[in-house]
């Protein structure tokens, strides 16, 4: 499923009109019986429903969900915001189909009108603004969004909450505050973005019959699903041994922290890996390996000088790297040793990235992939942007650090996104607020060592190990093993066996 903008969206419907030969009515006729239909199957027929109407597309919609809705036995009252002349095309189609069934359209001018009206309904359908919106919301809308939004009433958005940016990086005048919404063909940007997720509520996609073609030259933003999963990930071959399934060393864990590299080390075990190799302090190994047996050991005098020619060599032998858990913040000359003297895929996490980021000026013959796994702190650390700017634009800004650095960026959230060299992305939106807890990181860059090592195509290994990550987090909830406030680190670990269990 792919994730688009407002500029994308308007191209797509273009593409199915002029070339696919679908009449804007039509599209306009399927969206709104589609979300007519929910609404229906979701909401008691006795609850009386207020449809607001604006201008433009999202307007006409919301006449043919009233003439589905009314046609179904639901008690339904119009309300139209704007003058007649604002109501054209397809949407003035719509409007006429419903006046034609002896429709009733009450037109609404005043905020304090509209609020008067709306405290007789149970359910307002908000359909007034579409995905073109930026910037001030104008008067008298603002105030009446306003109003909505202040009623004690279940709201329930046609496409997008109106008001609400479809694009990230873009502030929030005033917007819808939804309880669902039904977006029409594919999630928009701002759906995922922190600061304005929270305005569709509870969402899912309608698709109209666009045909798949629209799509062609809009494929850089996907969500990442179970098929997703199951179509891209590698099947163990028959004959398979622990070389072919990857050998991975983590590096990393002052003393006061060897419980970092065990997490990884155990997450990457338990999703296939091989044979892994913990690199780390002398002090840290009986640790490591009180708990899990089945690692190897490389012993680091320290983490903070050059890497020896006896230590690179040992770790270039392995297929993927990866740095940083619990290594400390002390300056150090170890990460940018091993990018400049072993060409394998690395992944830097935590402590690794801070040791990134004084390198990333410096230019490498490095083929090997570097993949960097930041939350909102360590990517604002990265880019010298505040946390509040990351949250607004994580689309934009992931895809401008990993296209200028020439990296894959991991960037953690409730929702993942994933942004390849090219600036491909992809959104991993499994997990829950149980993995807000010390470790889960370190489990993650775990995880995604095996499925850089076993994927051939490494945009893909990342999504896969991301859903692998959240899913074993939904699993444990859902199952009533855990609950978000007593899931750990180490239970998402032994949570992956369930994930493969529903992948096989």
């Amino acid at each position: 499923m792919y994730i688009v903008t407002a500029k994308e969206m308007y191209e797509i419907d273009r593409f199915a009109i002029e070339e696919g030969g679908m009449a804007g009515k039509l599209l306009m006729e399927n969206a709104g019986s589609q979300v007519a239909h929910h609404i229906k199957e979701d909401y008691a027929i006795d609850q009386k429903i207020a449809i607001v109407i604006g201008g433009g597309n999202n307007g006409g919609d919301g006449f043919v969900i009233a003439r589905y809705l009314v046609d179904t036995g639901f008690d339904v009252s119009l309300f139209q915001l704007v003058t007649d002349e604002k109501i054209k095309g397809d949407s003035a189609y719509h409007k006429q189909l419903w006046i034609n069934r002896s429709g009733v359209i009450e037109h609404v001018t005043e905020a304090s009108q509209l609020q008067k009206r709306l405290r007789a309904f149970d359910i307002v359908v908000d359909a007034i603004l579409g995905i073109g919106v930026s910037g001030r919301i104008r008067e008298p809308i603002r105030n009446m969004i306003a109003v909505i939004n202040q009623l004690d009433i279940i709201r329930i958005a046609v496409d997008i909450p109106s008001g609400l940016p479809a694009n990230d990086d873009e502030d929030v005048d005033i917007a819808v505050k939804a309880n669902r919404t039904f977006i029409i063909e594919a999630p928009k940007v701002s759906a995922f973005c922190e600061p304005t997720s929270k305005y569709y509520g509870d969402w899912e996609v309608i698709k109209i019959g666009i045909p798949a073609l629209a799509y062609s030259d809009i494929m850089s933003k996907r969500i990442w699903r179970k098929q997703n999963v199951k179509e891209s990930f590698p099947q163990r071959d028959i004959y398979a041994h622990k070389g072919s399934n990857g050998r991975g060393v983590i590096i990393g864990a002052q003393p006061t922290m060897p419980g970092s590299v065990l997490l990884s080390v155990r997450a990457a075990l338990r999703s296939g890996a091989g044979l892994i190799t913990a690199a780390t302090l002398k002090e840290n190994i009986p640790i490591i390996a009180n708990g899990c047996v089945e690692a190897t050991y490389h012993v680091l005098p320290n983490l903070t000088d050059q890497l020896t020619k006896n230590d690179l060599e040992a770790i270039q032998q392995h297929d993927a790297i990866a740095v940083g858990m619990g290594m400390g913040r002390s300056k150090s000359a170890l990460v940018s040793s091993i990018i400049e003297n072993v060409d394998k895929p690395l992944l830097l996490d935590a402590d690794g990235l801070y040791h990134l980021k004084s390198l990333l000026t410096k230019k490498t013959e490095r083929k090997a992939a570097i993949i960097i796994t930041p939350h909102y702190g360590e990517m604002a650390m990265l880019t010298d942007l505040p946390v509040s700017a990351i949250k607004q634009a994580p689309f934009k800004i992931s895809r401008q650090f990993a296209t200028k650095h020439q990296v894959y960026v991991v960037l953690k959230g409730k929702n993942t996104i994933i942004t390849a060299p090219n600036g491909d992305q992809i959104v991993s939106n499994q997990g829950n607020p149980g993995l807000a807890k010390g470790g889960t990181g370190d489990v993650l860059s775990g995880i995604l060592l095996t499925m850089i090592m076993q994927h051939q195509n490494i945009l893909e290994g990342l999504a896969n190990g991301c859903y692998l990550h959240g899913k074993a987090a939904d699993l444990l909830i859902s199952q009533e093993q855990h609950t978000e406030h007593d899931l750990l680190a180490t239970d998402v670990i032994e949570g992956l066996s369930q994930v493969f269990r529903i992948l096989s």
